[in-house]
């Protein structure tokens, strides 16, 4: 196989996290559009990442976040965001290096990014398969029971969730969500819906 020293793959990961970042942007200016909400995933131990020390206790590996109307103060830099949520009644500030994030969700409108971390050498993949899908659905999130306090809105913490597409995906509750865990692969959309794009089909054989 040809070695592919310009890593195409490596800069679609960051023009797709280029989207992230520029959705962030717009929110912290102008607050969420519509229904518009987002479900971000993370690498809890990636470089730059700041959680406390009872979060990351609690999600040693990823953790999900919803930035619904249960937010405040999100900063957006060149390299990370940085945004304020509460966990079981506790206020907490995070720091998320958008090279951290892998996974991206609007139920809204059924658009999910995900990215996987690329370690191999010019030319080579590594044991994931390094890409970045495209995907027009995401997780079904069940419905959960949060607790708000009463001077702010309280965000629930979600496990960690790939972007599997089910073929008749539930409406996600806005209000109260959260997600369970799940070692499954994203799954092809059903006829009529959107294309799953990854990087290694482009590759030549």
């Amino acid at each position: 196989m040809p070695v592919d020293y310009i890593r195409y793959d490596i800069l679609t990961q960051e023009a797709l996290r280029g989207v992230v970042r520029t959705v962030l942007v717009d929110a912290a200016k102008n607050g969420l559009p519509g229904d518009h909400h987002f479900y971000i995933s993370f690498d809890t131990q990636a470089s730059g990442v700041k959680i406390s020390p009872r979060l990351l206790a609690q999600y040693p590996k990823e953790m999900t976040v919803v930035l619904q109307h249960q937010f405040w103060d999100l900063i957006i830099t060149d390299e990370h965001f940085e945004v304020g949520l509460s966990f079981n009644g506790i206020p907490e500030r995070l720091v998320i290096p958008f090279a951290s994030i892998k996974g991206f969700f609007d139920p809204s409108v059924q658009f999910g990014l995900e990215f996987q971390v690329v370690t191999a050498g010019p030319g080579e993949l590594d044991e994931s398969g390094a890409s970045a899908s495209i995907s027009p659905t995401g997780p079904k999130i069940p419905a959960a029971e949060t607790a708000r306090p009463p001077a702010r809105h309280e965000a629930p913490a979600v496990p960690p969730q790939p972007l599997p597409t089910p073929a008749n995906p539930d409406p996600v509750d806005a209000e109260n969500a959260s997600a369970a865990d799940t070692d499954g692969e994203p799954d092809r959309p059903p006829n009529g819906g959107g294309e799953v794009v990854r990087l290694d089909r482009f590759r030549k054989k």
